[in-house]
């Protein structure tokens, strides 16, 4: 196939296929959380470390300002989870404002930095709305490596990430390192929007995150099963979005996140349907 051939094409697929896979991880713990709005927070920062990046390589050429670019995103990112976390701990700001503080923020400072780097609206609206197709070699290995990391901590952590994001009594009590396994999913999901950001943008990423886990609780309730559900779901709808705007003119980024709305509503439905059908058989079985 000339889809495969394509090396832009390798690029972007099997990036796409990691953050598939690796977005729906760290989105289980958040909607487990209810905390499904901050990868929106978060990505809002990262857009200053692009940015921040790319001052820092403004003397320098094209492609080692490039270079800064996911360096500065994670760095940001990470600063900004582990500040919103600590806020949340701490009880002096509730979550919902310091999301929404680091939602303009963050945005307005990564416009205005990357004004002063030299940047152009172009550039701007491929972080903001993705830009797979300028993806780099050097891009994909490091999407490789920390994808491992992801899954590396999102999987063999599962078991006590659980507990604290499902009862964190329960998980101070068992004598879990509660306060380091909070920070953990915070930074999970820092590293996680860095690298999805290429494929979905700064303003869809938590969709990303978020999507494939609503998807999956439709027809699972366990924590376990949702979760490797809605990693398949991930990888399939960036693959398949990807795939379509190879033979038509669409933006990626907000084609696979339009397929998820529309997966999760057809989803949604039939689970409607089959619900009301199984509590009128059981009326009837009652009054038989």
């Amino acid at each position: 196939m000339d889809l495969l051939s394509d090396p832009l094409m390798q690029r972007a697929l099997l990036v796409a296929l990691l953050v598939g896979l690796t977005a729906p991880v760290v989105g289980t713990y958040l909607v487990q959380r209810r905390m499904a709005l901050l990868g929106d927070g978060i990505g809002h920062v990262a857009l200053a470390g692009v940015a921040a990046g790319w001052l820092a390589g403004s003397a320098a050429n094209l492609a080692q300002r490039d270079a800064l670019a996911l360096p500065g995103a994670v760095l940001f990112a990470i600063a900004a989870a582990i500040t919103i976390e600590r806020l949340r701990e701490k009880g002096t700001s509730p979550a919902d404002v310091a999301m929404a503080i680091l939602f303009y923020g963050g945005i307005a400072l990564g416009v205005l930095l990357i004004g002063l780097a030299g940047g152009t609206s172009s550039n701007l609206l491929g972080y903001l709305f993705g830009s797979i197709s300028t993806v780099t070699w050097p891009d994909v290995w490091l999407s490789v490596g920390l994808s491992c990391l992801i899954l590396a901590i999102g999987l063999g952590l599962r078991h006590a990430l659980f507990a604290v994001t499902h009862d964190q009594d329960f998980a101070i009590s068992s004598g879990l390192p509660v306060r380091i396994l909070n920070l953990t999913v915070a930074v999970l999901a820092a590293v996680t929007i860095t690298v999805a950001m290429r494929v979905v943008g700064v303003l869809l990423v938590s969709g990303l995150m978020i999507l494939p886990v609503a998807i999956a609780q439709q027809v699972s309730r366990s924590f376990a099963r949702t979760m490797a559900l809605s990693m398949g779901i991930g990888a399939i709808l960036c693959v398949t979005g990807l795939t379509i705007t190879y033979f038509h003119d669409l933006q990626p980024g907000a084609l696979i996140i339009v397929l998820g709305v529309a997966v999760f509503a057809v989803t949604s439905s039939v689970r409607g349907i089959l619900t009301r059908r199984s509590n009128r058989a059981s009326l009837e079985a009652i009054h038989e």
